[in-house]
Formats: C-alpha cells, sequence, structure tokens
C-alpha cells in the first residue's frame, strides 16, 4: 500500500486572534505544525508527507527543519488546499491517503493505525465522537428547539481514503463547499466506515483551546545536575561557556576544556537519563582532541530532541576568581540559547568567586555547576 500524507496548513487563522499564524504558534518550544508531524513520525507506512501552507507563512515556515516533506502553496479554502494537493501526488503512485488539519496536533497512534488498517477494505475512513452535551438549536442568542442527539457525532481528521475515489470526488466537486472530505462520500449515498475518536484529538480554533492543548502536552518534568573543572595553564585559549576570552591563560583538557559547556552537557545528559559526557565524549578517542565544546553540544541537543525533550530552563555558576563573569555572561547566554533552541530568557549564568580559597582562589583552576530542567513530551 502506497500511502501519503497531506497535512492542511493553509487557514488564516483570523479565529485565534494571534500575532503568529496558528501552525506556528509554539508549545513545549515546537509548533503545532511540528506537534502534527510528531504525530506521524513512526508509521513506516507513509511514504511521503505533503504540507499545504498559506503562501503569506512562508516565512514562518522556512524557519521550521522540516525535512522529507513536500512543500505546496495552498487555495483560497480548506477544499481548494486539499485538491492542490492532491493534483501534485497523482503521479506520484499513491493508493491511500490521509488528509489531517495541522491545527489538529494531537492525534493518537491508535486513531491512526485504526485508520490505516481498515484502509485496506474500505474506500473512507473517519474518527468520530459522541455529543454528550444537550443539543440546542439558536437564533438571536435563543434556543428555539431542542435537538436529539443520539445519532449525532463530531467529526475529526486525520481522516483515510483511497487516493482514486477521493481525487474524482474533489475534481468533480470543486465548486461545492463541504465541511470536510468524507462529506464528499456521504453526498453520493456512499459508506463512510466511522472508527472512535477522542476528545484530546481537539482542533484548535481560538486561545480556548490552545490552552487546553498546552494542558494535554505537559509531560513529565525531569531536572538533572552537572559539574566540572579544569586547571588553568599558559596559553592563550580560554573558553567558557561556548565563547573566547582573551587571557594569558588557558584551561587544560581533552577538547577545548570549557567547564561550562561540559557541565552544561552532563545536567542535560543527566535530566534526561543519557548517561554522562565521558560515555558519549571519550578522552580516550582522538575524534574529540581539541575540539569546540560547542560542536559537543548541539550533538547533545539533537540527541534529547529525538528523545523527544524540550529544556524548559538552565541555571548556571561559573566559580572563578579571574576573570569576572558578568561582562561576559550575555554573549553566553546568546551562544547557549541559540544552540540549545531555546529562548535567552529560559539562561541564568550566575559569576562566583571562592574567596581566594582552594584552587580557584588562587587562579589555578575554573569550576561551573549546572541545574538544568527538562520536559519529556511523549
Amino acid at each position: 500500500m502506497s500511502l501519503f500524507l497531506i497535512l492542511l496548513a493553509a487557514g488564516d487563522s483570523k479565529r485565534l486572534k494571534s500575532n503568529t499564524p496558528k501552525p506556528y504558534n509554539k508549545v513545549n518550544n515546537k509548533t503545532l505544525l511540528e506537534h502534527s508531524l510528531d504525530a506521524f513520525q513512526n508509521f513506516s507506512k507513509i511514504k511521503k508527507t505533503v504540507i499545504v501552507y498559506n503562501k503569506k507563512h512562508k516565512k514562518y515556515l522556512n524557519k521550521l527543519n522540516l525535512k522529507y516533506t513536500l512543500k505546496i502553496v495552498g487555495g483560497k479554502t480548506r477544499q481548494e488546499s486539499t485538491f492542490e494537493a492532491l493534483k501534485k501526488i497523482k503521479k506520484m503512485n499513491c493508493k491511500k491517503v490521509l488528509i489531517h488539519d495541522a491545527a489538529r496536533p494531537f492525534p493518537s497512534k491508535k486513531i491512526i493505525n485504526e485508520i490505516i488498517n481498515n484502509l485496506k477494505r474500505n474506500h473512507a475512513v473517519v474518527p468520530i465522537i459522541k455529543i454528550n452535551d444537550a443539543t440546542k438549536r439558536v437564533k438571536k442568542k435563543m434556543i428555539f428547539k431542542n435537538i436529539q442527539r443520539n445519532s449525532l457525532r463530531f467529526s475529526q481528521t486525520p481522516q483515510g481514503f483511497t487516493f482514486k475515489e477521493i481525487y474524482e470526488k474533489h475534481k468533480k466537486n470543486i465548486n461545492i463547499p463541504f465541511d470536510d472530505d468524507s462529506a464528499l462520500f456521504t453526498k453520493d449515498g456512499e459508506k463512510v466506515l466511522t472508527i472512535s475518536g477522542s476528545k484530546t484529538n481537539l482542533k484548535i480554533t481560538d486561545k480556548e483551546d490552545l490552552n487546553i492543548f498546552k494542558s494535554l502536552k505537559r509531560g513529565k518534568t525531569y531536572s538533572g545536575i552537572g559539574f566540572d573543572i579544569h586547571r588553568l595553564i599558559k596559553g592563550k585559549k580560554l573558553y567558557l561557556g561556548g565563547i573566547k576570552i582573551s587571557s594569558t591563560l588557558e584551561l587544560k583538557g581533552h577538547s577545548d576544556a570549557d567547564p561550562v559547556l561540559h557541565a552544561l552537557i552532563d545536567s542535560l545528559l543527566g535530566a534526561c537519563r543519557l548517561g554522562d559526557i565521558g560515555k558519549l565524549f571519550s578522552d580516550k578517542n582522538e575524534k574529540y582532541k581539541n575540539v569546540r565544546s560547542t560542536i559537543l553540544l548541539k550533538k547533545v541537543i539533537k540527541l534529547i530532541k529525538l528523545k523527544n525533550f524540550s529544556i524548559n530552563n538552565i541555571d548556571i555558576n561559573v566559580i572563578s576568581q579571574k576573570p569576572k563573569i558578568k561582562k561576559y555572561s550575555k554573549k553566553m547566554t546568546d551562544v547557549i540559547s541559540k544552540i540549545c533552541e531555546i529562548n535567552p530568557n529560559q539562561i541564568n549564568i550566575k559569576g562566583k568567586t571562592t574567596e581566594k580559597l582552594g584552587l580557584i582562589g588562587k587562579e589555578k583552576a575554573i569550576a561551573s555547576e549546572v541545574i538544568t530542567s527538562v520536559t519529556n513530551n511523549d
């Protein structure tokens, strides 16, 4: 079965009343569009993903690192956008297709699996949920009729279809507006198989919906601590917090000996339960001889993102008699925030001394301790 996914993100987002278009609003450091993509990430049967976007929002889309996706400009309506995508993949040997609204960023794996499995024997499969509240017909804010809700259902996405049938129906009804794609089948009296949807698979329309989704995506929070210390020796390559500091001394180590980034790496690995810096980047490996610690941190950030962790905040102590850290803290923050892909206001850097006590007080070493908080978004 050659299965494609069409992800619709071409709406104008007016009802959300946000300065940022709806698909690009962030929750847990990911856009709603990225959350929607994540939901389908581990389905190997999906051979191609097509993102349909609003051309006015291209600058937002371009900021995202969305590999292995086909991106096309949508139409004025949802129906036009869907048909544009269907036309694009018509010659790509697509046999089955899932059509999903990016405004529903939380479809469960169970729903997706059921749709894919039922497409083997059905032309159209749609998730639905029961209406539990009393249902009324209203005119000018006044109730004038009660509606029996026994047979009423809300439909959701993703909706699954055989490509040939959904393409022909869109082509035939291009000028007739419909609420969703399954309506093209029921209009012709054809059967559409329904499966159980989920209340958590909500469609985000306004700010209240967005806040509900934020509460659903509150994963477990973990903390990690890291510590590192390096001896000062004569030299001119002093690296702290990812920046080079002018000095007549440098720190001795296998890599660039940046204790701030080393402690940060250890705190992140600890919070995510992924071992420690020595396990990942052994000082016995010549590959890491004199390597910049910024490169190591980038590798760790990539790893924790693959494990679906996001960073909440980073608290750093730099323990040094000299240099004084205050004048460098902003630049360090900028470098670290860029690598970690978080806002600078999620990072706090403090300079500490040991009141001239010990190796650090005698300007023979610099140390750093870091505490981080992360959230697992599985």
